[in-house]
Formats: structure tokens, C-alpha cells, sequence
């Protein structure tokens, strides 16, 4: 039975190749192929081309592990494995020039991000130049640094968040920053929900909230965050359409939790 750990680089391998593709594209231009979900929700051929490299990939590797891409969908496996990938994680900083995106790619058992386990993740930030990876019960590292995540300090949580694409959601996403400012030292809104999770891991943030992720957005960061010894959390609520994601220290995720919510 394979490990966390070949697992993991198994991931690291294939993401630092689908990385350099991304930013050789960029560089060579970037064509835009559809919008999605809005006008602002858009998608590359290159988002396209490097997920099809991904999936090839590890396909040719893993023959029996199921997959999960944002951009071509499902497939089904029979080892109980599956790999969920976002071939580039902020494309709108993608296609504009903006050196913050990212390749993230996980292996995970279980059916659907409420059951599963992550067992792998990597996220390499190709521009930058660095790779995050993590392996269950081994640790998160950046390029081969161990990662632990940072405790908020008396001047307050340095936090990031994201907005999603419809516009009938941003007057509530922006009640949601208001109630949590009065903890925070400040408010970082990078574009790219793995980076902003992997940042999270390495005590670069000291936490992260948004609504509206897809598996693919935070499956390998957020296991970052937990081997980083931090926590993860997608708290359910009846008031919340689109579903929350919390990450950082276990005491602050509590008081997003609480604050975001308006639980007493």
C-alpha cells in the first residue's frame, strides 16, 4: 500500500511540472477560453492544458485512483484514492499579470469533501518559486523548511480572505469582513484560496476566511494547515448559502467561527 508520502511526491513531482507549463504559458500570453459561473469567473486554455498534463500524469502513475479536476470534471477509481486538482488557482491573477497563483494537487480518501481524508497535498507557487507540501502525519513543509503556523499576537490576526465572482454576494461578503476587523491587525485579499491556505501553514497569516470554496480550492491547503499544527474547519449554518471555510490557529478559528456566524 502506497504512504502519505509517496503520495506527496508523487505531488510535488507533477506540480512542479504543471507549474512551469502555467508560467510558460503566461509568459508566451495568455488566450481566454470561457467564462464560468460570471463574466468575472474565467478560464484559460491554460487552466485547460496544464490539468489535462495533470491528469495524464497521474493517470500513467496511479492508473486505479479516481480524479477530480476543476476544469475536466470527474473520474471515477477503484483504489479508493482520489486526486483533486485546480491546475491554476487564481486565474484572474493569472491572466492579468499578477505572479499570485498556483497549482494545487491532493490525494484523498473518502467520497466528498465532508468525509474524506487528505493524505497528500502539494502547492507550488511557480512565479515565486516556491513549493508547499505536506504529508498526513509527516508534517507541512516549503521546500523542505518545516511549517508551523503562527499564534495571533496582542496587536491583532493578520487575516485574508476572498470574494466570490456574482456580484449578489459582496455586500454580504463584506458584512462578514466587518465583523471580523475588530480582531484583525489587518486584511490581506491575495486572489489565490491554496496560496493564501499555504501562507496560513507557514505563519505568514495568521488565518484565513472565505465562503463559496470548491473542493479543489482548499483540498491540498488545508492540509497544509493541519500539519502545520492549525485547524481547518467548514462550519455548517442554515443562514449560510455558500459554505464557509476557516483556517489558522484552533483559538481563532473558534472566534471567526463565532464572530462570522454571530453565535454568542
Amino acid at each position: 500500500m502506497i504512504s502519505p508520502l509517496e503520495l506527496s511526491d508523487l505531488a510535488i513531482e507533477i506540480a512542479r511540472e504543471a507549474g512551469e507549463l502555467a508560467r510558460r504559458r503566461r509568459a508566451e500570453g495568455v488566450t481566454l477560453a470561457a467564462t464560468k459561473s460570471s463574466l468575472a469567473d474565467i478560464v484559460t486554455d491554460a487552466d485547460r492544458e496544464v490539468e489535462a498534463l495533470i491528469r495524464t500524469r497521474l493517470t500513467a502513475a496511479r492508473p486505479d485512483d479516481g480524479f477530480l479536476g476543476e476544469e475536466s470534471g470527474t473520474g471515477s477509481g477503484t483504489s479508493g484514492i482520489t486526486w483533486v486538482v485546480d491546475p491554476i488557482d487564481g486565474t484572474v491573477n493569472y491572466a492579468t499579470g499578477i505572479p499570485l497563483y498556483a497549482v494545487s494537487i491532493a490525494a484523498v480518501e473518502g467520497v466528498g469533501p465532508d468525509d474524506w481524508t487528505a493524505l497528500a497535498g502539494a502547492v507550488n507557487s511557480p512565479v515565486v518559486g516556491e513549493m508547499f507540501s505536506a504529508a498526513r502525519h509527516e508534517g507541512a513543509y516549503v521546500d523542505g523548511a518545516r511549517l508551523r503556523i503562527a499564534e495571533a499576537g496582542e496587536a491583532g490576526a493578520l487575516l485574508a480572505t476572498g470574494f466570490g465572482y456574482d456580484p449578489s454576494t459582496h455586500a454580504g461578503d463584506l458584512e462578514v469582513v466587518g465583523r471580523v476587523m475588530p480582531i484583525a491587525r489587518d486584511l490581506r485579499r491575495g486572489g489565490s484560496a491554496a496560496t493564501d491556505l499555504a501562507y496560513v501553514a507557514a505563519g505568514r497569516l495568521d488565518g484565513y476566511f472565505e465562503r463559496g470554496l470548491q473542493p479543489w480550492d482548499f483540498a491540498a491547503g488545508a492540509l497544509l494547515v493541519e500539519e502545520a499544527g492549525g485547524r481547518f474547519l467548514r462550519p455548517e449554518a442554515p443562514t449560510i448559502i455558500r459554505r464557509l471555510c476557516l483556517a489558522g490557529s484552533a483559538d481563532l478559528v473558534a472566534e471567526l467561527e463565532r464572530r462570522i456566524l454571530q453565535e454568542t
